[in-house]
């Protein structure tokens, strides 16, 4: 699954980093340092090889990213790197860099069509809607026949949809400086 998302998925290695460089630009400035354009290619590599995205392996995904970088450029820049991950960042006690934040604003900055299609390319969509619809029903509030959430399905793609880029959009505007 990891390798599909960084061939043609949510984390196509070259959409990805491009529509990152944006986000930068949009929340610090134009990305002038090339060692921020490297953070930005290579923070995800590792999902390369891992069975999944959204789960266990795929938390531990900013690991190698990290690791090219440190080698690259220093411990600094391994660790801007490793920590654009909240997940990642949590498991090690450390605060997320500020790649998160710009990370999470370049998913929000992808037009929706183009994202639900990489996504169903990927195959990441199964995992996605498995992990959405298990936290929606560990909340007492999963499966609801024909409920509609703001117009659309209840535990359907779309509703996962508006709450991940919702999720994401408040995140940005509480950790941002």
């Amino acid at each position: 699954m990891g390798t599909r998302s960084v061939l043609f998925g949510a984390h196509q290695f070259i959409l990805h980093p491009l529509f990152l460089a944006v986000a930068w630009t949009k929340l610090y400035g134009f990305p002038f340092d090339p060692r921020l354009w490297a953070a930005f290619f290579l923070h995800d590599v590792g999902y390369i090889g891992r069975e999944n995205v959204d789960g266990t392996e795929g938390e531990a995904h900013p690991a190698l990213g990290g690791q090219i970088m440190e080698a690259l450029f220093g411990r600094k820049w391994g660790d801007f790197t490793k920590y654009h991950s909240r997940s990642f960042s949590h498991l090690n006690n450390k605060q997320p860099s500020r790649l998160c934040a710009a990370d999470k604003l370049a998913t929000v900055l992808v037009p929706k069509t183009l994202y639900l299609t990489l996504i169903h390319l990927s195959g990441e969509v199964d995992e996605y809607l498995e992990s959405f619809r298990e936290a929606l029903a560990s909340r007492g509030a999963y499966p609801r026949e024909a409920q509609l959430v703001h117009g659309e399905e209840y535990g359907s793609i779309e509703h996962w949809y508006a709450s991940a880029m919702l999720g994401n959009r408040q995140w940005i505007v509480e950790h941002t400086d």
